[in-house]
């Protein structure tokens, strides 16, 4: 059996441990002979630390572990150059204090590494210029400065205002850094997944080329389609034969769940390698990224607001600007949403004056995913195992509508005071009936367009369809069930043998919850044998 990678974030122990290694060393051949300082954004588990432990094998001149890789034909002239590698993802950043303490260990570790002096004045940004400086003296050499996850204390203080302040003080001196020693340096290159609009490296530090969103390096984390099929076919047909499946459609499943990741106007669907990986390992489906934790912040935010969870079916448009510049403090969580992967690139709208995108969920994985994260937040411990999105389904295969109906009143009666007393607007109602939507499957899809207009809910059966209209403080449910006739939302369904049951809802905002409902079922007309 081969090994796979899962988990392994450095270069060295990957190829001297045997592990299949999807070739990128050909894009990182075209960053080191291209610019001198970069930014990448992707989201966590994307593989940015391989990446950087990759580019510290080349600069440090290990040639021996690029045999067979594209980057031993590509370079002609090895050379070696001092290396400070500084891993974010491992700070402490439980306080302000923990955080200054981890950071200046690490710069002491290169000062002893080096025979240099201690900086005993206890500012991080002055002793990392002079370590730059001493390095460079010392060695003869410019220097490589390596950063891996830069905004982790940013992004895990997000929601806690005050600290992330300090925070973002912080970085953005020592940060700064790096402009001030930067005839001293011979290659710098930042990861991270976000870009925050705040902290100097995007403001003072304005040289750092940011190619997040550059065509030319859009694959050089996640794994493409080809590459998945050129590098994996082994481990795919194993999982074919262990499911019970033909290679297209173990393909067709992994395209479903772990492609559709875009990272600009030019390039197709990428791969999540985390789930890639874990999938061929264990050979089941499962959301593997999505477990790997979700940032609580991003999910009080969206469902405090007044964000319609249908637009993400639909596709929210924002510019260039919006997409790439995340200010902390700002109700507009978007960009963010878009940056750390729950979101991605669409579709593209290239006018004169601007480029603007369409996002959406990039795949079943994270569509399934989030949408469970939010139903944990609206419900509490006691009540969510109660919840069975089975018996939603179960209620209308036995076409009963009040039985439906009243396990939606239920599901809004457990949400807590607290939560639901802000439900001020439509949209929050409706992110409700998404989020039971997308739980109960296959089955069931929100906001479907008609030739007339969009219904809110519609559920298929074998037997049975079910379409489903949602008003806000109106009259009487009589209103919802009216707009379905009026628009016409069954036409399309009206050949065939499959009965039509349209349901009209009524919520009253003050009660916050479903206050009537009234049905009716359209009989389709038969389909017709035509003789020959």
């Amino acid at each position: 059996m081969r090994r796979l990678p899962i988990g392994v974030q450095d270069f060295e122990d990957m190829i001297t441990s045997g592990y299949v290694y999807v070739d990128k060393t050909d894009l990182v051949y075209k960053l080191v002979t291209g610019s001198k300082q970069y930014f990448l954004g992707r989201p966590r588990r994307f593989g940015k630390s391989l990446l950087v432990s990759t580019l510290k094998a080349y600069f440090q001149g290990k040639r021996e572990l690029f045999k067979g890789l594209a980057m031993e034909k590509l370079e002609n002239e090895w050379k070696s150059y001092p290396v400070i590698h500084l891993d974010m993802g491992g700070a402490d950043c439980s306080t302000i204090d923990t955080f200054n303490a981890w950071l200046m260990s690490r710069l002491k570790r290169y000062e002893n590494e080096w025979g240099l002096p201690n900086n005993t004045d206890g500012i991080p940004s002055s002793q990392f210029i002079d370590l730059i400086v001493n390095i460079n003296k010392k060695a003869c050499q410019k220097v490589v400065i390596l950063i891996d996850e830069y905004d982790k204390p940013l992004i895990e203080t997000l929601g806690d205002e005050e600290t992330n302040d300090l925070f973002r003080a912080k970085l953005r001196y020592f940060y700064g850094a790096l402009k001030s020693a930067d005839e001293y340096l011979r290659f710098t290159f930042l990861t991270g997944v976000t870009k925050f609009s705040q902290v100097s490296v995007f403001s003072d530090l304005n040289h750092l080329a940011d190619i997040s969103m550059n065509y030319k390096y859009a694959n050089i984390c996640g794994i493409t389609a080809e590459e998945l099929f050129n590098n994996f076919e082994p481990e795919l047909l194993e999982l074919a034969q262990a499911k019970g499946m033909n290679i297209e459609e173990v393909m067709g499943e992994m395209k479903a769940r772990y492609d559709g990741y875009s990272f600009c106007s030019k390039i197709g669907g990428i791969y999540n390698p985390f789930s890639v990986l874990n999938t061929l390992d264990i050979r089941e489906f499962r959301n593997y990224w999505f477990r790997t934790g979700t940032p609580t912040f991003l999910v009080k935010s969206l469902a405090k607001s007044s964000f319609n969870l249908v637009e993400f079916n639909d596709g929210i448009t924002v510019t260039d600007d919006e997409l790439t510049d995340y200010r902390a403090g700002s109700d507009n969580v978007t960009p963010l949403l878009y940056q750390s992967g729950y979101l991605t690139i669409k579709t593209c709208i290239n006018n004169k004056y601007t480029m603007k995108y369409v996002l959406g969920f990039p795949n079943a994985e994270v569509r399934y995913g989030f949408t469970q994260e939010l139903f944990n937040y609206y419900t509490p411990n006691t009540k969510r195992q109660d919840f069975d999105a089975e018996k939603f389904v179960q209620d209308l295969h036995n076409r009963d509508v009040d039985g439906f109906m009243h396990r939606f009143q239920s599901f809004f009666a457990s949400i807590p005071y607290i939560l639901i007393s802000k439900f001020t607007a439509e949209a929050h109602y409706q992110s409700i009936v998404f989020v039971i939507a997308t739980l109960m499957g296959q089955h069931a899809a929100v906001e479907v367009y008609s030739n007339k207009g969009r219904s809110d809910l519609e559920i298929t059966l074998p037997d049975t369809r079910y379409i489903i209209e949602f008003k806000l403080n109106k009259k009487d449910a009589d209103t919802a069930l009216a707009q379905i006739n009026n628009k016409g939302y069954a036409e399309q369904y009206m050949v065939g043998e499959c009965p039509i049951i349209k349901i009209g809802v009524l919520f009253d905002q003050e009660k916050r919850n479903i206050v009537e409902w009234v049905y009716d079922t359209a009989t389709p007309y038969p389909l017709q044998k035509l003789e020959y």
